[in-house]
């Protein structure tokens, strides 16, 4: 039984797990499994599941392409390989060949230009034995103590499967494993120069994986642009959508507190403005922090930190103007402060809005 959950920054992580190994070499090592790796999973892990069976001209572009991906992702993701390609019924038709870490992004990219190109698609196989990979119980965040969010990127040149007819039985297949170990995976497909009658197939496919619609790439730029925003991107927007949502509501607590105050509601307002100061939002900054690699990244996390700052603030403007009503002052000025703090947090919010927009609209299309 998990007795707590507890964040640790990163910059605080690798002292105090090194004092807490120390300490297990005594105390015994099942702690580490059940308390420790959950308490350092990070917050993303991602496996990138490549088609080995591409035809040529594809192993490069994928292998150029997922190393971009790669090079720009949180230095605390944890990433992993796996390729799918063989002949049916075969267990090397689909292997890992890089593991979960979070400091083995030159392993994944010397992996992706070494793969063995050739076979037939064996792309369900694939991804089942990549739900898997995610079970197992030395993998950094097994299960969903800590990680938040776990994903698998396809990306196959075939949209068809040259082993698996019958995409319910694969659905109740990976259904099943991920009920058996309490995970919950994303998926998401990129169809690379996938020809025009087999794309219907790979839908299909994709929804029987309960994946996202695939995304389908003409050329090499594209297969960058769609990795770069499966690994990289959309982690930002979702991460800066997390702030955007705690802090609104922040703001329209204290706007409850202060429509209180004028009722005379003096306990309702105090309760909305402890619950508006309590927002947090620690995890999500620091993801942004950490996801800062690109220009229009950092503007974001930039701007989600301004705001932040600016609630705090109007949080205490509304502290101001309930201490004015407690001690029977005038409001005039504190209202007008109020006021102000306001305007100004709405003012960034739609600046922040209006960044994750331009973001937004980058999205590759299907």
């Amino acid at each position: 039984m998990r007795l707590f959950t507890l964040a640790v920054p990163p910059s605080i992580r690798t002292p105090v797990l090194v004092a807490l190994v120390l300490a297990l070499l005594v105390g015994g090592g099942w702690v580490l499994v059940k308390w420790v790796r959950p308490l350092f999973a990070p917050a993303y892990k991602t496996q990138f599941l490549i088609d080995s069976s591409l035809a040529s001209g594809g192993p490069a572009a994928v292998a150029d392409s997922l190393r971009t991906a790669v090079g720009n992702a949180a230095d605390d993701d944890a990433l992993a390989l796996r390729s799918f390609g063989g002949e049916c019924g075969v267990s090397e038709n689909t292997r890992q060949l890089v593991g979960f870490g979070t400091g083995n992004r030159e392993e994944i990219s010397q992996a992706a230009g070494e793969v063995r190109w050739g076979g037939r698609p064996t792309l369900v196989r694939g991804v089942v034995e990549a739900v898997d990979d995610f079970s197992k119980r030395l993998a950094w965040g097994a299960g969903q103590h800590g990680t938040r969010v776990n994903r698998i990127i396809v990306v196959t040149r075939h949209g068809t499967d040259a082993c698996e007819q019958d995409p319910a039985v694969v659905q109740r297949e990976i259904h099943d494993r991920l009920e058996s170990a309490g995970l919950k995976v994303d998926f998401k497909v990129i169809g690379y120069q996938v020809p025009e009658a087999e794309r219907e197939r790979l839908r299909q496919i994709s929804a029987g994986i309960r994946g996202d619609a695939p995304v389908f790439a003409a050329d090499p730029a594209r297969l960058t642009a769609a990795l770069e925003w499966f690994t990289n991107t959309q982690p930002v927007l979702q991460e800066a959508r997390k702030v955007t949502d705690v802090l609104n509501a922040a703001v329209g607590q204290v706007e409850a507190a202060r429509a209180a105050i004028e009722d005379g509601r003096l306990d309702f307002a105090d309760d909305q403005l402890d619950r508006a100061g309590a927002a947090d939002i620690g995890a999500a900054l620091e993801a942004l922090k950490h996801r800062a690699t690109t220009p229009q990244a950092r503007d974001i996390h930039r701007k989600a930190r301004r705001l932040y700052s600016q609630q705090r603030r109007v949080v205490q403007s509304g502290r101001d103007l309930l201490e004015a009503s407690r001690d029977g002052r005038s409001r005039d000025g504190e209202f007008a402060a109020y006021r102000a703090a306001v305007v100004t947090y709405n003012q960034q919010a739609d600046a922040l809005k209006r960044a994750l927009d331009a973001l937004r609209a980058t999205a590759p299309g299907g």
